[in-house]
């Protein structure tokens, strides 16, 4: 902003100067209406202005995308490129958060742990109705919806206690679907994952359909081990015995629209062979009656080509 405010002040200031009544010295043009090299000035500077922020606009949006990966832990240190990060799976209850960690095997309610400058790539969902994820702290408001999974990339960098909550309203106990969030230092983590496998229950299936029920104020839970395809199957939607899970809806959909235009095809494809074999005889037909009329046509005597003597 100041490449624009500064050098117009500066040049009020000066055109006030130069041009005023008793400077006999500067120029009195009354009839100059054009300046090519002005003009070039007036236009080229915003434009070069707008060129230089649309780049760094443009980069910077890229670099916030919420599902590419991170390349840095922070603005001084980048990140190898054979590192791994943390998955964290997390699920939008009525009204609490559930949060899997698939390669640890653990299961946290109203609680979430990472350990600090490790990259964390969240993948979220919701049981029922659309929420926010949104942790102030980490990154900005990602949406969790039923059905759908939306992605989030994030590293904090600092151990502390940090909140997290809901930021998209989703009814009765929004207000109070709010969970704590620790950075915790490697070590830290190892610990407190070694200690939920030993001391919580595992979670079933049959423990989550429990959990999914409406309800408020949930107090933090833990699980030591959690059912294998849990997370899908909520993704799916297909938790309850002998429900149909999306992707496989959709799978069976394809299938059959594959083989409908499959035979669609074997059927048009076979009518056209059908067809071949009467073309040639039509064909001969239509010759031979061509031929018919042009014999007719030799041996009839027109009275125009017929001479006698007299």
């Amino acid at each position: 902003m100041l490449l624009i405010i500064v050098p117009v002040i500066a040049l009020t200031l000066i055109f006030a100067w130069r041009y005023r009544k008793n400077n006999t010295s500067a120029k009195y043009e009354p009839d100059w209406d054009h300046s090519t090299k002005l003009e070039l000035i007036i236009w080229g500077a915003p434009l070069l202005i707008i060129i230089v922020l649309g780049l760094i606009t443009w980069i910077s949006t890229h670099k916030l995308d919420p599902y590419r990966p991170l390349d840095r832990i922070d603005a001084s240190r980048p990140l190898a490129a054979d590192h791994k990060a943390l998955e964290v799976q997390v699920v939008a209850l009525d009204w609490k958060w559930l949060f899997i960690y698939p390669e640890q095997g653990i299961a946290t309610v109203n609680e979430l742990v990472t350990p600090v400058d490790v990259p964390v790539r969240f993948k979220i969902t919701a049981s029922n109705v659309m929420n926010g994820f949104y942790v102030p702290a980490l990154a900005g408001q990602i949406y969790a919806m039923p059905g759908m999974e939306t992605q989030l990339n994030a590293v904090i960098n600092k151990v502390g206690e940090y909140e997290g909550f809901s930021a998209n309203y989703s009814g009765a106990g929004f207000s109070h679907m709010r969970f704590k969030y620790r950075g915790v230092a490697a070590a830290d983590f190892d610990n407190w994952v070694a200690r939920t496998k030993s001391e919580s229950k595992p979670l079933t299936r049959a423990d989550y359909l429990a959990l999914e029920k409406p309800s408020e104020r949930e107090p933090v839970r833990r699980y030591g081990g959690v059912d294998n395809g849990l997370y899908t199957a909520i993704l799916n939607r297909c938790v309850e015995p002998g429900s149909t899970c999306i992707n496989q809806m959709m799978a069976d959909d394809a299938n059959r629209i594959r083989n409908a235009a499959a035979n669609l095809n074997a059927h048009e494809a076979g009518a056209a062979s059908a067809a071949k074999p009467e073309q040639p005889a039509a064909e001969a037909a239509h010759a031979g009656h061509a031929g018919h009329v042009a014999q007719n046509g030799a041996d009839t005597v027109h009275p125009a080509n017929h001479f006698h003597k007299e």
